[in-house]
């Protein structure tokens, strides 16, 4: 009989200390607010973020979204990995420090630009193999009478990768046992329609050879573009000739 007493006053205590204590612990941590950042537009795949693409909100603790970013810092200058839209929170997976890797670049195309690859006719032709993603190139062109030009169209084009002849890009090749790398084979570069035509017919008439131009702050390179696209808007179509721009 002492006992059941026993038993059943400690079970009181233990409903009372569950009544006024614990859940109201459990509560006030399921009650915190987290303050985390949420897209006010639709913003596509690409694109750099800067303070005007979304708003700070408070919302409860248990309801922040897995890997949520909450930190300022860690959202504005990053680059949208994958379409966003209006009210997705800002999280890891939706967000990327580099807007030059090759899948990041592929996965943004919409028609303005498009990815194509080239033969590297040589080992010195593709740089020796030290042609990175985000590289500023020219292509200078020997045709079937031995004359090297750099066409204007080709002065400044963008590297995406360059993929070895099994199909491994350049950020995923390891190194061979003996400490040796597979050379790649083809550099795919990012272009306009009008580029792509005349690199095509480059592949099969020319070779071609790669000289790195810029490689470094992704503002300076993108001013390199932008002077080709500059100059793709008022050359007229190319012969095969030398149409060096400034």
């Amino acid at each position: 009989m002492k006992n059941r007493t026993a038993i059943g006053i400690v079970c009181i205590i233990l409903a009372v200390a569950v009544t006024f204590v614990v859940s109201p612990f459990v509560n006030k941590i399921s009650e915190q607010k987290v303050e985390v950042f949420r897209f006010t537009k639709d913003i596509s795949q690409g694109t750099q973020i800067t303070d005007a693409d979304f708003e700070i909100a408070e919302i409860l603790k248990a309801n922040v979204p897995a890997n949520a970013i909450t930190e300022k810092d860690k959202v504005i200058g990053k680059y949208a990995s994958t379409d966003i839209l209006i009210g997705d929170y800002a999280t890891s997976a939706r967000l990327t420090a580099d807007a030059n890797s090759a899948s990041h670049i592929l996965g943004s195309l919409n028609g303005d630009k498009v990815a194509m690859s080239i033969t590297i006719n040589s080992f010195a032709g593709g740089l020796s193999g030290k042609l990175e993603n985000g590289d500023i190139v020219s292509i200078y062109v020997t045709d079937k009478n031995g004359e090297t030009t750099v066409p204007g169209e080709l002065k400044y084009v963008k590297v995406i990768t360059t993929t070895t002849a099994g199909g491994i890009d350049e950020a995923e090749v390891v190194p061979n046992e003996d400490g040796s790398f597979e050379l790649p084979t083809t550099i795919t570069v990012l272009v306009s329609v009008k580029q792509a035509s005349i690199l095509a017919n480059y592949e099969e008439n020319a070779s071609m050879h790669v000289a790195l131009v810029y490689r470094g702050d992704d503002a300076k390179a993108q001013q390199f573009l932008d002077a080709e696209d500059k100059f793709l808007a008022t050359a007229k179509p190319a012969n095969g000739g030398d149409s060096t721009n400034g």
